[in-house]
């Protein structure tokens, strides 16, 4: 971390954040400033970011830009995620997966919290690390992923890019006894409440810059006509259609 102005500068790795953190409540990494002697590796506070959600600013098959209360998030995500991406300028919600190493912080998206609970499981198997674990939810689905695991198909993990077969039959000798028993791979676990998911939107609005009055008026307006059982993204999407009307 550096010091100019008594405000503390920080970059943390090659796909972390850029920014300037002036609250001691941020949501964001904090670094400690070493003291002497001097060490160029920063002591990193245990935190993790589970969700982002915000404007969509930057995408690629290899990572997307989330902007988020004027802080862009870069972000790695599977194909199966990024075909499902909305155009640039556009709203969106991810689940996050937080992975931090010696040298740098790296965030990965996912569009459903099946699929991310899908990753974390995979991480649990040796010598698969996160971006092998990405390159293996693109090259399959996650339904696919798991019949062929519990299924004992070797043959379908290793035509998986990147997939050998040592580590197709590591998935799984490792996994086979765990995907029917994890109840966090239900489709049931992605389910919120109403308050939680107006919560959440009128985070979003917050973040983008909209005052906290005007966006709770566009929310309700959008629940109210889209209903609260529509999924998040859409709820503020149609009130950002509020603010632009």
């Amino acid at each position: 971390m550096w010091e100019y102005g008594g405000v503390g500068v920080w970059e943390y790795g090659s796909m972390g954040v850029w920014g300037i953190d002036t609250s001691p409540t941020s949501i964001l990494p904090h670094f400690h400033t070493p003291t002497p002697p001097y060490s160029h590796t920063p002591i990193l506070q245990t935190r993790v970011i589970a969700r982002l959600t915000g404007k969509l600013i930057y995408k690629s098959p290899e990572y997307i830009v989330i902007d988020v209360g004027g802080v862009g998030y870069q972000v790695s995500v599977p194909l199966s995620t990024f075909y499902e991406l909305p155009e640039k300028g556009e709203v969106i919600g991810l689940h996050i997966y937080t992975a931090v190493r010696e040298d740098a912080i790296e965030l990965y998206g996912f569009l459903t919290l099946e699929e991310r609970e899908l990753f974390k499981l995979l991480l649990t198997v040796s010598k698969i690390g996160p971006r092998l674990a990405r390159n293996i939810l693109s090259g399959i689905s996650v339904s696919e992923l798991k019949n062929a695991v519990v299924t004992s198909n070797v043959l379908k993990l290793n035509a998986i890019p990147g997939v050998g077969q040592k580590t197709a039959e590591r998935l799984v000798l490792e996994l086979k006894d765990k995907i029917p028993s994890t109840s966090v791979l239900h489709e049931a676990t992605e389910e919120i409440s109403p308050d939680e998911k107006i919560g959440d939107a009128l985070s979003a609005l917050v973040n983008l810059g909209y005052k906290r009055n005007l966006a709770e008026q566009a929310i309700k307006r959008a629940v109210a006509e889209i209903g609260i059982e529509s999924p998040l993204e859409e709820i503020i999407r149609i009130s950002l259609k509020y603010f632009s009307g």
